[in-house]
């Protein structure tokens, strides 16, 4: 299937038509069905003594399932479609890559109450990613550098978004409204009206909207996908899966899955000597890692602040800092105290470039007041004063 790179760049969505080959509809439709009720099952025997008797079924305004956690053989048909070439060769296109892999696999569900809207967002936080400016411009000189989709069973309008907000930060007016009442439509926003089997992928940059959680009948498959031989080194690099899923799934698709795994460690190892670089004060080292990860020209600073986020988590590790517990652990492995110790002193120049000296807020995204910058990336400070500043 071949689609509108361009249409993606511009508009921050683009929707596929059929995106489930009609033949697989009802299937997949089956197959969820029972791993929705694997996962209530689940639910109810871990419910707490004052949840409901279905717990997470019953109390959540979107019950979401990991699918991952409790697909089988019989039913990996669910997970066989996250790697069709409509969603992962599709993403592969979009993200201008040599490959790609799976990082998360969820069913939206419908509550068992009318919930109504939620909150407008970016799926992105600036205390453990990179401010808003520069996520946009690496997509927008580069490519993306993860790409999201939903991809409904049944008729499905919930998702709405505001088109062309991945290329700017936030207007007042969008920022006012937010601040008032982050759940009515914005300004010029629009509903993403999708037949049972049509998907959307989109940048998580976008300021986008679940407009209401109804009892209506809800399974949307919900996805994430990030590049491997990209452009970009990807603002959420991590798996949300662990590999030990596939053991109950065909040696075809099993093998898929160790492939990105693979990937993963092989990045890891890139990684390892970048930082390696840093720490002997490797300077064309460390260039050639950078380019290794980085291989756009343009905005590798933006790579250079994810990894001083990798940094900080080694250094620190944080209990409440971004979710690729399992990258930094892999990382961290390679290097002693004192070196880390150092890695991080070498990184703290732009760490405090990225902050204030009192707490910021922009409203629209996952977090809240922190002294990290959400939208403004340094002024003055790039790659080579990134390495001016070792000392």
């Amino acid at each position: 299937m071949k689609v509108n790179l361009g249409q993606l760049i511009d508009d921050g969505y683009l929707i596929i038509r059929e995106c489930v080959p009609p033949e697989q509809l009802n299937p997949l439709r089956h197959s969820f069905e029972v791993l929705v009720e694997r996962q209530k099952a689940i639910w109810e025997r871990e419910r707490n003594p004052h949840d409901p008797p279905g717990s997470v079924w019953e109390s959540s305004a979107q019950p979401r399932l990991w699918f991952d956690t409790v697909v089988d053989e019989a039913t990996e048909n669910t997970v066989e479609f996250c790697l069709h070439e409509n969603t992962l060769g599709v993403s592969r296109q979009l993200m201008c890559a040599s490959d790609a892999a799976v990082t998360a696999l969820f069913l939206m569900c419908s509550p068992v109450l009318d919930y109504g809207p939620a909150s407008w967002h970016r799926d992105i936080h600036p205390i453990d990613q990179a401010p808003l400016t520069g996520l946009q411009m690496d997509l927008l000189e580069n490519a993306p550098g993860l790409i999201q989709w939903n991809i409904p069973l049944y008729d499905d309008s919930v998702l709405w978004v505001v088109p062309r907000s991945h290329r700017r930060p936030n207007t007042e007016p969008e920022n006012r409204q937010l601040l008032e009442d982050p759940m009515q439509p914005l300004p010029n926003s629009i509903p993403v009206e999708l037949k049972a089997g049509d998907g959307v992928a989109y940048t998580n940059t976008i300021l986008h909207w679940g407009s209401n959680y109804s009892t209506k009948l809800r399974r949307t498959v919900h996805l994430g996908y990030r590049p491997f031989g990209g452009l970009v080194y990807p603002h959420v690099p991590h798996f949300y899966w662990d590999l030990d899923f596939a053991k109950h799934l065909s040696p075809s698709i099993r093998a898929r899955f160790e492939r990105f795994e693979m990937m993963f460690r092989q990045e890891c190892n890139r990684v390892v000597l970048v930082f390696k670089a840093i720490v002997n004060k490797d300077v064309d080292a460390f260039h050639v890692g950078l380019t290794a990860l980085h291989p756009g020209e343009n905005r590798r600073i933006v790579c250079v602040i994810l990894l001083s986020k990798l940094a900080y988590k080694m250094r620190f590790e944080p209990t409440n800092y971004g979710g690729d517990l399992k990258k930094y652990q892999e990382i961290a492995q390679h290097f002693s105290s004192k070196e880390l110790e150092t890695l991080w002193g070498r990184f703290v120049p732009l760490d405090a470039r990225l902050q204030s000296n009192t707490e910021q807020y922009v409203p629209g995204f996952q977090s809240g007041p922190m002294k990290y910058y959400f939208n403004e990336l340094p002024s003055n400070f790039d790659v080579e004063d990134f390495i001016a500043s070792w000392g």
